[in-house]
């Protein structure tokens, strides 16, 4: 079975869109702690963090809303997704373990790359710009699974799903045994799908951002068609 990741931003309401998440089909949920200049991130990102950072959601805030998170969701793994910056403030340390103490599975810091820090445990992230050696050292260092960013450039709904990936999977397939997730531009259930034939998972931002803000409902009929499509 695919796994399917779903990303929303860290707000007061988030753990019950996260439920509604899981209820529809979602396996993880990477829940964003908003950064105010958040490179990787396109304009539905952005816009999110900023409305956050705005209802003043803070480390502090964020890591509430995650142990809320763990409490309506006991099984499913949660995980922060960041930037360093954030890490820096708090203390690297100090942010690993208060996250894993409200309950996060594991780490996504964006704009850190693999063989920076190697004893902070997170999901590594390749992109097709990445050499051959960085995704081997990516794979020996991420934390369960290999996040591939599917284009180069920032996160988005787009048309049609990268080209560039297959040949990112087929290089990350011999470099590395972990599992091997697609992220970036997968916003449709054909999206999914077709990913999905490539790798061993999706993760889906931008378009879940978009359902969460018609509210519960929108978002798990949304993430229900996204199960469909990779079960299918």
């Amino acid at each position: 079975m695919k796994t399917l990741v779903i990303y929303l931003m860290a707000e007061p309401e988030t753990p019950e869109l996260a439920r509604a998440a899981v209820e529809g089909g979602a396996d993880v949920v990477e829940l964003g702690f908003p950064f105010s200049d958040p490179l990787a991130d396109g304009p539905v990102i952005r816009r999110a963090a900023e409305r956050a950072l705005a209802r003043g959601m803070r480390t502090q805030a964020c890591l509430d809303v995650l142990a809320r998170t763990r409490e309506l969701l006991p099984e499913t793994p949660l995980i922060p997704m960041t930037y360093a910056s954030l890490l820096e403030a708090r203390g690297w340390e100090k942010f690993a373990s208060d996250a894993a103490a409200a309950g996060a599975t594991s780490l996504i810091v964006a704009d850190l790359p693999a063989g920076d820090r190697p004893d902070l445990r997170r999901i590594q992230l390749v992109a097709p710009t990445s050499t051959d050696e960085r995704i081997r050292l990516a794979g020996e260092e991420t934390d369960g699974w290999l996040y591939l960013v599917t284009v180069a450039g920032t996160t988005g709904a787009r048309d049609d799903l990268s080209p560039a990936l297959a040949s990112l999977v087929e290089r990350a397939r011999a470099a590395t045994g972990v599992p091997l997730y697609a992220g970036f531009g997968i916003s449709t259930p054909d999206h999914a799908r077709a990913a999905a034939e490539l790798t061993d998972g999706v993760v889906v931002g931008s378009r879940a951002l978009l359902a969460a803000e018609e509210g519960a409902d929108a978002l798990r009929d949304y993430v229900a068609s996204l199960r469909t499509a990779l079960d299918s």
